[in-house]
């Protein structure tokens, strides 16, 4: 079974037990952003991880299979994304990104920051105007070497 039939079945199976990543993750002793990205072909979990997802979600244990493989990162699709709000991430990026690395750089130095030793958080908070999404991305400096 490859990753896209794995997502397909995983998320078929996550609604119909009605459960939510938090509560997954919580089962694995994981985040829930880490936990949605495995179920989504993004990360990798071990045997054990996929074992659990596996008695929890009442999957085929090809389905655990491929949920050990190792993705092929950021291939969710080439073209723009259409969904809107995965568009208004990547429109925060386009309108922000220099600003970003700008002030990254003049902080830090010259590198990036990683998306390897990397953690993100994701939380509502009420606001008397709407909701507010709080998103924390929390990642590893990494300075580019000279030689």
């Amino acid at each position: 079974m490859n990753r896209t039939d794995a997502t397909q079945h995983l998320l078929e199976a996550k609604r119909g037990k009605r459960l939510t990543f938090d509560a997954i993750g919580a089962r694995l002793g994981r985040d829930k952003v880490w936990v949605a990205a495995a179920l989504m072909g993004q990360a990798t979990m071990s045997a054990a991880e996929a074992a659990v997802v596996v008695e929890l979600l009442g999957v085929a244990p090809e389905v655990g299979e491929a949920l050990q493989e190792i993705p092929m990162r950021g291939s969710v699709r080439p073209e723009d994304p259409l969904d809107p709000l995965i568009y208004r991430f990547q429109e925060i990026v386009q309108v922000y990104g220099t600003a970003i690395k700008a002030v990254v750089n003049e902080m830090f130095g010259d590198g990036i920051v990683s998306a390897i030793d990397f953690e993100m958080d994701i939380q509502r908070r009420e606001d008397p105007k709407g909701d507010r999404v709080v998103i924390t991305m929390n990642g590893k400096f990494l300075p580019y070497k000279k030689w």
